[in-house]
């Protein structure tokens, strides 16, 4: 259907007009209302969650309301108005990641560092994909004691640093890496898959009478749990048949901020020491698309000096490598779920408090991985905050115009990942 442009007074028919409520020849603001919707996505996904605990933060919503109808409004052409807008957009999602984490630590306890097995028990299974706690709660809940084990899976890990959700003793592990993977894994997964959130590829035929939907998420052709009614998967699992006795590697996980933070003697020790030269956050939303290897790569090349925090399913291109300790304190540090960055920039603002300095001046890189909403959302955060020098990679977001791209750098200094060794020597100055 044709949409007519009042400021060019054209019919937009796909060319020369996005017909988004901006003529076509600004693209820079198209480019910018893109990246506040994109950034909107993400923080309804935290915001969901968090409501779904009881939580919720009325100036988020206006926010929200306001910012989505800029973006359909032709009203406003100044190209600084809409950076104020996707900055603001930033500070908005650090709020309701901050509303989330303590939703989330509210209801199932201050997260402690675990290790994770990994792998199959012998036995029914489910297996647990996607963000959201309480659905895992929920299904925890139901199958106790009925012989079935319960796995997560991908951005579900952190599940097992919660005291609330560990205290099951049938929450027996993680199972496969990130949600990309899950056509691969699920496939080979004899039990019953639970999608509590988008992170969920179309499955395979072999598999679709297998996996289950809940909450907002939903698959074509796939059962979705009303509610938290599981009694339909339950009863799925117990009838496939059992998975095979077959270990794994263990995984960490559970550094939420309060347990790195009581940790902050001793690294301020090794730092002032000279056993810690810098602190890599490699994390991000992980993908297929080749060139992400860079990642497993950087990781692996980071001097034994440094420590690498992470977050997100960025973390399965090396979270499975052995970084050792300095001092007691491991060289891999996951800080949680995407919307556990939160948990980064307390982490951040901390030391730099102790350092007597600014964030930027801390000796801290950061390197991401792009793909989706929350990753824009996140970014858009660290934008607000005014941190700087950012990489991203392995190419930039699409809706980002070149002119927009070369702001965010004059700005921020936010660069494009070239090659691990390239960049390492940049950071580390040789």
């Amino acid at each position: 259907m044709s949409m007519f442009c009042y400021q060019c007074e054209q019919t937009a028919k796909g060319t020369g007009c996005t017909a988004m409520g901006v003529c076509g020849k600004n693209e820079d603001i198209s480019s910018l209302q893109d990246t506040l919707v994109f950034g909107l996505k993400g923080i309804a996904a935290y915001a969901y969650h968090a409501r779904q605990l009881g939580a919720r933060d009325e100036a988020v919503d206006a926010f929200m309301h306001e910012a989505l109808f800029k973006t359909i409004t032709n009203a406003d052409f100044d190209l600084n108005d809409h950076i104020a807008a996707v900055l603001k957009c930033g500070e908005m999602n650090l709020r309701v990641m901050e509303l989330l984490d303590k939703a989330n630590t509210g209801r199932f306890g201050m997260p402690v560092p675990a290790s994770v097995p990994t792998g199959t028990k012998k036995g029914p299974g489910i297996v647990v994909t996607g963000h959201d706690l309480l659905d895992l709660y929920e299904l925890l809940k139901q199958t106790e004691g009925k012989g079935i084990n319960i796995y997560t899976h991908s951005e579900m890990l952190p599940a097992h640093g919660y005291p609330e959700l560990k205290k099951f003793k049938h929450l027996v592990g993680n199972y496969g890496g990130a949600w990309q993977k899950q056509k691969e894994e699920f496939d080979a997964f004899s039990g019953a898959m639970l999608a509590t959130t988008n992170c969920v590829l179309i499955p395979k035929e072999s598999y679709k009478d297998r996996l289950f939907t809940c909450g907002i998420t939903a698959v074509p052709g796939v059962a979705h749990i009303k509610g938290h009614d599981f009694s339909p998967i339950i009863k799925k699992a117990l009838e496939l048949p059992p998975l095979p006795e077959n270990p794994g590697k263990p995984l960490t996980t559970g550094f939420h901020h309060s347990n790195v933070l009581a940790l902050a003697d001793k690294i301020i020790a090794a730092v002032k020491a000279g056993k810690i030269r810098r602190f890599f956050l490699i994390g991000g939303c992980d993908g297929a698309k080749p060139g992400r290897n860079y990642y497993t790569e950087l990781a692996e090349k980071v001097p034994q000096d440094c420590v690498i925090l992470t977050v997100a399913c960025g973390k399965y291109r090396f979270n499975n490598l052995d970084f050792g300790a300095i001092d007691g304190i491991p060289r891999l540090i996951d800080l949680g779920q995407c919307n556990n960055a939160y948990s980064a920039v307390q982490i951040a603002v901390a030391l730099a408090g102790v350092f007597k300095c600014g964030v930027n001046d801390l000796p801290l890189s950061l390197v991401l991985s792009w793909f989706e909403q929350k990753a824009v959302a996140i970014l858009l955060s660290l934008f607000h905050l005014g941190v700087k020098g950012i990489r991203v990679g392995p190419t930039p977001p699409a809706f980002i115009t070149p002119n927009v791209f070369k702001v965010l750098q004059q700005a921020f200094d936010l660069k494009l990942i070239t090659t691990p060794d390239e960049d390492l020597k940049a950071i580390l100055g040789k």
